[in-house]
């Protein structure tokens, strides 16, 4: 997939980069894992995973956050994506983004016990309440329904089309 060159001084000058890294977690009954999020009062679809800390390398970078987010042990299968376009940060427009994606597998029985909702955004009124908090609700998303209007962030809609077309 082509991208067209941004006009970068049309954009904010970025001061720093931030490393996401996230997983593609496909389940037997060929559904995509994704993250139905609330934060600061907006709503987001995006893959699980998160933020590449000092001292830790990308695979573990997304076990932890696949354990904080899900509370599964997963195994990182190949890469699948890297980020070779710019894009500023969704959340903070000092930030460059660069987004990693892999690949990831659970076991059969933990993925059955996995709590997920049903709709999009299946959030508390008590949450939605609280402009200032961050949620989250996981989806099982059947690959059969999957478009680039599945998830909201730019890097994301990419890995969809790249899904789509394997």
């Amino acid at each position: 997939m082509m991208h067209q060159p941004i006009a970068y001084q049309t954009l904010p000058k970025p001061q720093k980069f931030t490393i996401r890294v996230y997983g593609l977690l496909i389940d037997r009954h060929q559904r995509l894992l994704v993250s139905d999020e609330y934060i600061r009062g907006n709503y987001f679809t995006k893959f699980p995973g998160g933020g590449l800390e000092l001292g830790e390398g990308t695979r573990e970078c997304l076990q932890r956050e696949f354990l904080e987010e899900t509370g599964l042990q997963i195994t990182v299968q190949e890469h699948f994506y890297t980020t070779d376009f710019f894009q500023i940060s969704a959340f903070n427009t000092i930030d460059q983004i660069i987004s990693i994606y892999y690949k990831v597998s659970a076991p059969e029985s933990a993925i059955a016990q996995l709590k997920t909702g049903t709709t999009p955004f299946q959030f508390t009124p008590e949450q939605i309440a609280d402009v200032n908090g961050q949620y989250e609700v996981l989806r099982w998303l059947p690959i059969s329904e999957l478009s680039t209007d599945s998830v909201h962030l730019p890097i994301d809609k990419v890995v969809v089309q790249l899904l789509l077309n394997q």
